[in-house]
């Protein structure tokens, strides 16, 4: 791979997970707004959001004043140059914020102040898997209110009479989706693991956030578990932004991580309508060969 042709990757890619809302998602809150009341706040809202959004992909503006936190998943053979990938990645985000499409959003805890580039101990968040086959990039961009409205529960639950099925797993969804009400600027976006441990719930669960709104989970008991979640809370009346309406969620996406026998957690990676993700296949110069 060539090192400049890598690191115009990484900066087209992040360019555009920031000012370009994926096409599903916009195509979600268009069918949001035709299903809420017309003359609606709620439909006004997303009307708003729409446009919003429309005017960011066209200026190349941020689609929210939060750029979010960056998440990276590097997938690769053995043998590829992932150490290049990585700080381009850096890079690319180090620029960006010099540019104002990313604002500094990374503070160090010891100090307390701004490291002014987003990039410091563990930030951006970039994650490295083997894999056989071509070389993805995966970008998230996860506003610091939405990823505040996420959270992780440990069944069984007396609160919310959720016990250790699925029956519990739905209660603690909702039960989530009624916490966040607005604060997580609502029309959200669950990403979900059921299983796994503290740390690998977490992770799994917004993986699931790059997953396409229009998908259809391949385990038919998931699969339904994800449609009864989204008709449960959208007739909760939360609506967007928590100012009442039909349309509390756009999506919920549900994985499962083997679990030790003692503990059953339940993970909710919880998106506002800004969920910024892309992903790009690399070809072997490191240019982009493909949008994924």
């Amino acid at each position: 791979m060539e090192e400049d042709r890598v690191y115009q990757s990484m900066h087209e890619l992040i360019r555009r997970t920031c000012t370009d809302l994926p096409q599903d998602i916009l195509d979600a809150i268009e069918n949001a707004r035709a299903a809420e009341r017309a003359g609606s706040i709620a439909q006004a809202t997303l009307d708003t959001i729409l446009k919003s959004s429309r005017l960011s992909r066209e200026r190349t503006l941020p689609i929210c004043q939060d750029t979010g936190a960056l998440l990276a998943l590097i997938q690769s053979r053995p043998g590829m140059d992932v150490v290049l990938i990585e700080e381009a990645i850096r890079k690319a985000v180090r620029a960006l914020t010099a540019e104002g499409i990313l604002r500094q959003n990374c503070v160090d805890p010891l100090t307390d102040r701004n490291t002014g580039d987003n990039t410091g101990q563990g930030a951006p968040q970039i994650h490295c898997e083997l894999a056989d086959g071509p070389t993805v990039v995966r970008v998230m961009l996860k506003g610091g209110g939405s990823e505040n409205m996420s959270t992780q529960y440990s069944l069984p639950m007396a609160r919310i009479q959720a016990g250790r099925d699925f029956e519990g797993v739905r209660r603690c969804l909702l039960d989530a989706v009624h916490q966040a009400q607005g604060q997580g600027c609502a029309p959200g976006i669950l990403g979900v693991c059921i299983g796994g441990d503290r740390a690998s719930g977490y992770l799994e669960a917004k993986r699931q956030l790059f997953r396409r709104l229009d998908d259809v989970n391949p385990s038919p008991v998931l699969a339904l578990l994800e449609q009864t979640v989204v008709a449960q809370a959208n007739s909760l009346g939360i609506g967007p932004m928590g100012l009442g309406g039909r349309t509390t969620l756009l999506g919920c996406k549900i994985c499962v991580a083997g679990r030790h026998p003692a503990c059953f957690f339940v993970t909710v990676s919880y998106s506002c309508w800004a969920t910024r993700r892309y992903q790009v296949e690399l070809d072997t110069t490191g240019g982009i060969g493909a949008w994924i």
